[in-house]
């Protein structure tokens, strides 16, 4: 079974989606420990996943960058990872998440004070999307769909 989990992650890496790689492979090694194919892919799709993450920050892609630096995060510590040869640490991409996220809370908030509650709410949204756990951005979605339900039921 590790060998077809292997094949499938290989076919997911061949169309661009290495957090699925990622996932396939860690299934094989979990079924079988140092399997010789993972240990020869594993540390390329993870390169190539935080790579993406980079591209799609550059060009703007908030959620894109977000879910593939967390996705890097998430299997930076897997046994099959050489992560000391890695260009990057384990602390420099949180600091990317980090970053991203206390961008869009400020510019959400920033919405938000204005009175923009929707594209508030869609930018909490956004980075609950990729940090499920970011309660700052969790509180005040619940806050402004609260007052936007309000709004909404209030007479013109």
């Amino acid at each position: 079974m590790s060998d077809k989990l292997f094949a499938e992650g290989m076919t997911a890496l061949g169309e661009g989606g290495q957090e699925r790689a990622l996932e396939l492979f860690s299934e094989a090694w979990k079924e079988k420990p140092g399997h010789a194919g993972v240990a020869r892919e594993f540390d390329g799709a993870l390169l190539a996943l935080k790579k993406n993450g980079d591209a799609a920050y550059a060009q703007g892609k908030w959620e894109a960058a977000g879910k593939r630096w967390m996705g890097t995060l998430r299997f930076i510590a897997h046994p099959a990872a050489n992560w000391r040869t890695y260009p990057f640490t384990r602390s420099e991409v949180q600091s990317k998440v980090d970053k991203l996220s206390a961008s869009m809370m400020e510019k959400a908030l920033t919405e938000y004070r204005r009175g923009d509650l929707e594209p508030a709410i869609a930018d909490w949204k956004t980075i609950l999307s990729y940090d499920p756990g970011h309660e700052e951005a969790a509180q005040s979605l619940r806050t402004a769909t609260k007052q936007l339900e309000t709004l909404k039921k209030m007479p013109p």
